[in-house]
Order: C-alpha cells, then structure tokens, then sequence
C-alpha cells in the first residue's frame, strides 16, 4: 500500500542497460536467503524472505520488513513509518531509477520528520545511500550509473 502524499525524498539515478536487464537483478524477489541473486537491493541486510510471489516478509537480523514487488517496482516498508519505494523507466541512456522514500505512519506521523532530522540530514543521507546502491548495481551489471538530481 503506498501513500498518496507526496514522498518525503525523491532521488534518481541512470543505469545504461536495458530496463529487462535491470529488472532482471531488482525485481528478482524469491523465497529464501537474501543476497547477490535474490533481493540484491537488500542483500547488505541479511535474513531471509518469505512469502511470494509479489508480496514477501524479510526477518533480517534485528527486525522485519514487507517487501513487494511488481513489474516495474520494489517496495521496502518497515518499522513504525518507513517504505521505500524504487521504480524503472526507460531511459534514453537505459534505465531510470527512482526511490522515494515515503512517510506510512498510521500514528504521530507527525514526528516523522522530526525523528529523522529531515530538514538538515535525512534527503543528504538519502541520496548518499541511494549513491553507493546505484554503484552496487552498476558494478554488478558492468556498466556505467549516473546519480541524478533529486529533491
């Protein structure tokens, strides 16, 4: 379930390779360990998914997130607040990525930002993370990523 406000963080990034060839490590979400072939935007959490086929349970060390997964999507949602969302695009390039992150609280949702430092930390630490993603997927695929302008 996504919200329909606006996200808190929007960040974006090319990838130059086809959308199918990025789909292709994003979207491939199974039931099992997660890592390099099976989650691999989350593989640096650990933990195990559960679930299938579109909508799975992660129980990483510590916590638990659902994540889900579409034709052209991966949502992340967890803890009290957070789900972050990354979509594909074609692009002139290759691909589009984009992640939002967005604010689900069903309480204090007011505290969200406040909690997060959002008006001084949170979008630089978004974008930063976002970075060393795109990189990793770059790596992965050999071939060259492009971190965008976001807001």
């Amino acid at each position: 379930m996504t919200s329909a406000e606006a996200p808190l963080c929007e960040v974006r990034g090319v990838v130059e390779a086809p959308v199918d060839r990025v789909a292709g490590l994003i979207l491939r979400v199974r039931p099992g360990q997660v890592g390099r072939h099976n989650c691999f935007l989350l593989a640096e959490h650990g933990g195990a998914l559960t679930g299938g086929p579109d909508r799975f349970v992660l129980a990483a060390p510590g916590h638990a997130m659902t994540v889900e997964v579409g034709p052209d999507r991966l949502a992340v949602q967890g803890g009290w607040w957070y789900r972050g969302e990354y979509r594909l695009a074609p692009d002139p390039a290759g691909t589009l990525l984009v992640h939002q992150v967005r604010n689900v609280a069903e309480r204090l949702r007011w505290g969200v930002p406040l909690a997060n430092g959002f008006f001084r930390r949170f979008g630089p630490r978004t974008r930063d993370g976002f970075a060393v993603l795109l990189d990793r997927v770059g790596a992965e695929l050999g071939c060259p990523v492009r971190l965008l302008g976001g807001r």
